[in-house]
């Protein structure tokens, strides 16, 4: 078997008028997905509660998140990545509009083993 090489880099849409979401790789314990953003932002009343966590890195770009509860605005550059737990309610709070913002995204859903 040959293996498939692909580059995250490469096939980036010259405008992103809505931010994209591609998965890369997924089964039943983990999610691999490329998001894409350019100027786009969550909406202030939506929130992510998710039931996995999350671990992302920005690629290029830059953003800023914010978690609930009044917590400082966390910006992110290139290179930059975190952990958000499972449950941490967050959102994006923005992205740069000239440049596009590329993520890895990681989720990790919970297995049988992690409720005993």
């Amino acid at each position: 078997m040959n293996p498939v090489i692909n580059n995250i880099l490469n096939n980036i849409p010259k405008t992103v008028t809505n931010e994209l979401f591609q998965t890369l790789f997924s089964n039943h314990s983990i999610k691999i997905e490329r998001i894409i953003s350019q100027g786009q932002c969550s909406p202030i009343e939506n929130w992510y509660d998710q039931a996995q966590d999350e671990w992302i890195i920005v690629l290029e770009g830059q953003a800023e998140l914010i978690f609930e509860h009044d917590s400082p605005i966390i910006s992110l550059k290139s290179g930059d990545y975190l952990l958000i737990l499972a449950h941490t309610k967050h959102r994006v709070h923005w992205t740069h509009p000239e440049i596009k913002t590329i993520w890895l995204a990681i989720h990790i859903f919970p297995t049988e083993s992690d409720h005993e």
